[in-house]
């Protein structure tokens, strides 16, 4: 199939495997809530009866006091004591095969693609880091993006005045084909990507291994 360049009557070919897939939902869900989940930090603790200072010592005599029995001043009844199922740190990453992740990402370029979200530039530069200059660009390729949702920029590597000149813009994020990922692809309104960006994703994604649906051959 042939992506054609933005305001141009140029196109480039590209891969039917990479751009050309069915939407798979249930495989994209599964991608989305993986990713995320990878990214949560899981360092939430605290302490349970057996992890709090002190308490080694009965507070008092088992009978004859006329109170009820304790062995510790630091159950979770007490004033100071520990947490009922007290929270630990806690890996929060889910498996997900290589292939599965390169199918879900692949079924998502293309449905930007039918969605005509996908953008294809022969490249992307300023001359500055300014942000008046990206504003320009973004206007002349028609993307300026309103509410929550904004234009995510792809290059093939990364681009420091590019980067430097979107930062303050809102909804506006600029990576490279390396720090694409199914969140940001999603989310973003519309995507612009680069030629060079373009062969490197079927570099990346359209390997021989895999089928459209992500099985081995």
């Amino acid at each position: 199939m042939n992506l054609q360049l933005h305001n141009s009557k140029e196109t480039i070919a590209v891969s039917d495997a990479v751009f050309g897939l069915e939407y798979k939902e249930s495989l994209i869900h599964q991608l989305v809530t993986a990713y995320m989940a990878g990214g949560r930090a899981g360092t939430v603790a605290q302490k349970n009866r057996s992890a709090v200072r002190g308490g080694g010592a009965k507070p008092w005599n088992q009978k004859g006091t006329g109170r009820a029995r304790a062995g510790t001043s630091r159950s979770p009844l007490w004033r100071s004591g520990g947490t009922t199922f007290a929270a630990q740190p806690r890996d929060y990453t889910q498996k997900l095969n290589k292939k599965m992740y390169r199918a879900g990402v692949r079924s998502i370029l293309s449905e930007l693609n039918r969605q005509q979200r996908l953008i294809v530039v022969e490249d992307i530069t300023v001359d500055a880091p300014k942000t008046k200059q990206m504003v320009a660009k973004l206007a002349d390729l028609g993307v300026a993006g309103s509410g929550r949702c904004g234009p995510l920029i792809v290059t093939e590597t990364g681009d420091e005045k590019l980067y430097l000149s979107a930062r303050n813009l809102p909804h506006v994020e600029v990576c490279d084909v390396a720090a694409m990922n199914p969140v940001n692809l999603i989310r973003s309104e519309y995507v612009v990507v680069t030629v060079g960006a373009i062969r490197a994703i079927e570099g990346s994604l359209g390997h021989s291994d895999d089928n459209q649906d992500g099985e081995s051959k």
